[in-house]
């Protein structure tokens, strides 16, 4: 892509949408603006606000959305939009259009990231710049997408990781599986591993302790977290057993995809616990696997902070659309 093509960019979160601009695989920083997504129809309403306002006639567009994505195309999870291609073209006049799941915008931004935006947690072992990666998100959802780079194409299938069943390994976590599906039919990953996942997890420490003062069970996740700076043993246990079972998914989805080339943990409730990850068992369920245990060193885990990753990622994909029609 021209630096001097214009692309238009939007995040669609299940509250807030982010709308930006990109020359090239850029994003332009100063141009991010927020929509709350309660006061708007769809993207459509939300694209053509921001180019009118902006005077700006883009080239191409491209929306990552938090939910599934099937031949460019889906529908917000937690929200009555819908998203296309044709609602795209109509809003934005593009030629070139994408839609992306929010986890593949993600990986599309690999390698695209600032190093001060990434903290590594495990430095693992050197590998080709074409080894697979992994992209992990963990925040009011969770999900993952494996990042295969193809020749000068990056390659980034969608998926659903978060609605897997969990794996058990003790009777401690069985009692909780038991507890969550009382209340959750066909309780998946993201009912543990997510905002409200770490909550469920408090409860249920709760119910085990026989503590029934709802003004110490309900409670959000931030005062869990200030309980266990505070040195209290119930909040410390609640990290230690989210840290743990995130170590264990991570582990299992890097056995299934090799990422070789890193693993990278995203989204709000992962950068919360990233201080907290490697002293409160991420490591030890990372590498609960046996006799390969070795084995899982080899895989670098990173930790990403920068906020605009999946605007990046959605630039990255659109440069490389237009790369591929002018060969």
């Amino acid at each position: 892509m021209s630096h001097a093509i214009t692309a238009v960019l939007a995040d669609i979160g299940g509250t807030n949408t982010r709308v930006a601009l990109a020359a090239g695989p850029t994003v332009q920083e100063a141009s991010v603006k927020r929509y709350r997504n309660a006061e708007w129809s769809g993207i459509g309403a939300v694209l053509r606000d921001y180019l009118d306002a902006a005077e700006i006639a883009p080239d191409a567009a491209c929306v990552a959305m938090a939910g599934p994505v099937r031949d460019s195309a889906g529908k917000l999870t937690n929200l009555d939009w819908e998203v296309n291609r044709e609602i795209l073209q109509d809003a934005t006049g593009a030629r070139t259009l994408a839609v992306l799941n929010d986890m593949q915008a993600q990986g599309h931004a690999l390698g695209h990231i600032p190093i001060e935006n990434l903290t590594t947690l495990h430095t693992g072992a050197p590998a080709s710049p074409h080894s697979a990666r992994l992209v992990v998100g963990v925040g009011t959802g969770m999900n993952a997408a494996p990042v295969y780079r193809l020749g000068e194409q990056t390659l980034v299938p969608p998926g659903e990781a978060g609605h897997a069943t969990l794996a058990l390994r003790s009777d401690d976590e069985l009692r909780l599986f038991q507890y969550v599906s009382r209340k959750h039919d066909g309780a998946g990953v993201e009912h543990f591993l997510s905002g409200r996942g770490f909550e469920r997890i408090w409860h249920w420490l709760c119910e085990e302790d026989g503590v029934t003062d709802a003004s110490k069970v309900d409670i959000p996740a931030a005062e869990i977290m200030a309980l266990k700076e505070a040195g209290d043993p119930r909040a410390a246990r609640a990290v230690e057993t989210f840290s743990r079972l995130l170590g264990r998914v991570c582990g299992d989805l890097a056995l299934i995809t090799l990422p070789f080339g890193g693993l990278y943990l995203i989204g709000g409730v992962a950068r919360h616990f990233g201080p907290y990850l490697l002293e409160n068992g991420f490591t030890e369920g990372f590498r609960d696997k046996g006799r390969f245990s070795t084995f899982m060193d080899q895989f670098p885990v990173h930790l990403v902070t920068d906020d605009f990753a999946a605007l990046t990622g959605c630039a990255c994909h659109l440069t490389e659309q237009l790369q591929l029609q002018n060969h």
